[in-house]
C-alpha cells in the first residue's frame, strides 16, 4: 500500500506499533489469561450455573478463543513462533489444530490470490469446473450457504466436511506432518473432553455439538462477506464497520482491508488505524463497505449475496 497512502499515514501506523501497549502486547496478554480462566469457570462452576447458563457463557468465550488463535498466529502476543504455538494450541474449539489454521491462514494472507478457488484456502467460491461437476442438491446447498440464515446453518458442517476429506486424504497418503499434527491434537482433545466430563455437568456430546459447533457457525458469519471477487486485490477485502459486540468476539477483524494490508498490526490498532483515515480506506476497498452484520442480515438473510460461482475463475 506504500503507493496509496503518504508519509504521514505510515508515521501514524509507525507510531502505534512503537506505543507502550503495542511494545508490551498487555491488552492481548490480559485476553488470553481472560479466556483460560472464563473456560476453567465456566466447565468448574458448570453445576452452579447449570448447563443452560454454562452454554451461552462457553459459546463466545470459544468464538473469542479463536479470535485470539488468530491473533497468535499473527505474532502477537510474542514475535516467537514455537512460543506463541503452545500458546494457542489447547484444542478448547476442537475441529481445528492451531498449525493447520496458521498455516492455512497465513497462504490465505496472499491477497493476489483472494477468493481463487484452488488457491486462496479460505475461498468460499467453486470453479467453474467444480460447479459443471455438482449435482443439483450439491449446488442447491452452495446457494443457500450465500444467504446469512444459511451460512450460520451450514457454514461449520459444510466446512468441517470439507475438513475431514481433505485430512483423511493426507493421512491416507501417510503425510508425516499430518499424522504428528492429528496425533498431538487429538491427544489433547481427548484430555480436555475427559477433564470435561470428570469435573462439569456437561456431556461431552453437549460440548461437541451444542457448544463448539455453535461457536464456529458464529465464527462463520464474519466470513460470510469478507472477501469477494475483483480484478483489483485490495477490492477483494471487506469494511465492516460493525458494532461493538460483534467487534469485540471477534476481536475487530471486521475491519479486514486493514488487517490485510497491515497483518502485523495489533487487534487493539485496527479502529484507530481505520478511522484516522477512514474515507481513504474505504476508496481503496472500492466502496466495499458494510454497515454491520445487521445490515447484512438485512438484505441477505434469506437472499444469496452473490454466486457461489466464482466469475472470472
Amino acid at each position: 500500500m506504500s503507493h496509496y497512502f503518504d508519509d504521514r499515514h505510515r508515521q501514524q501506523i509507525e507510531t502505534l506499533r512503537q506505543r507502550f501497549t503495542a511494545r508490551t502486547e498487555w491488552p492481548t496478554w490480559l485476553l488470553l489469561i481472560g479466556v483460560y480462566a472464563g473456560w476453567f469457570a465456566v466447565v468448574l462452576g458448570s453445576e452452579w450455573l447449570g448447563r443452560g447458563w454454562s452454554t451461552l457463557l462457553m459459546i463466545p468465550l470459544l468464538v473469542l478463543w479463536l479470535s485470539v488463535q488468530h491473533e497468535l498466529l499473527h505474532g502477537h502476543p510474542t514475535r516467537w513462533t514455537t512460543f506463541n504455538k503452545i500458546l494457542g494450541y489447547a484444542p478448547l474449539a476442537v475441529w481445528y489444530p492451531y498449525t493447520l489454521y496458521r498455516d492455512s491462514h497465513l497462504q490465505h494472507h496472499r491477497d493476489e490470490h483472494l477468493t481463487i478457488p484452488g488457491v486462496d484456502p479460505e475461498s468460499r467460491y467453486l470453479s467453474a469446473a467444480r460447479w459443471q461437476g455438482s449435482s443439483l442438491f450439491e449446488r442447491s446447498l452452495h446457494w443457500l450457504n450465500k444467504t446469512v440464515f444459511g451460512r450460520f446453518l451450514l457454514g461449520a458442517p459444510l466446512a468441517l466436511l470439507a475438513l475431514a476429506a481433505e485430512e483423511l486424504q493426507r493421512l491416507k497418503n501417510g503425510e508425516r506432518q499430518a499424522w504428528l499434527m492429528w496425533l498431538s491434537h487429538g491427544a489433547l482433545t481427548l484430555l480436555m473432553l475427559g477433564f470435561i466430563a470428570r469435573y462439569s455437568v456437561l456431556p461431552v456430546w453437549h460440548y461437541l455439538l451444542l457448544i463448539s459447533v455453535p461457536a464456529l457457525s458464529i465464527a462463520m458469519i464474519r466470513s460470510y462477506y469478507e472477501h469477494r471477487p475483483h480484478a483489483q486485490p485490495e477490492q477483494r477485502t471487506v469494511l465492516n464497520e460493525a458494532g461493538w459486540p460483534w467487534r469485540w468476539l471477534f476481536l475487530n477483524l471486521n475491519f479486514h482491508l486493514v488487517h490485510h494490508d497491515l497483518p502485523a498490526l495489533a487487534w487493539y490498532d485496527l479502529p484507530q488505524a481505520y478511522f484516522a483515515r477512514r474515507e481513504q480506506w474505504q476508496a481503496r476497498s472500492g466502496g466495499f463497505v458494510v454497515q454491520g452484520y445487521g445490515q447484512l442480515w438485512r438484505r441477505y438473510g434469506f437472499r444469496p449475496i452473490d454466486s457461489p460461482r466464482h466469475p472470472f475463475h
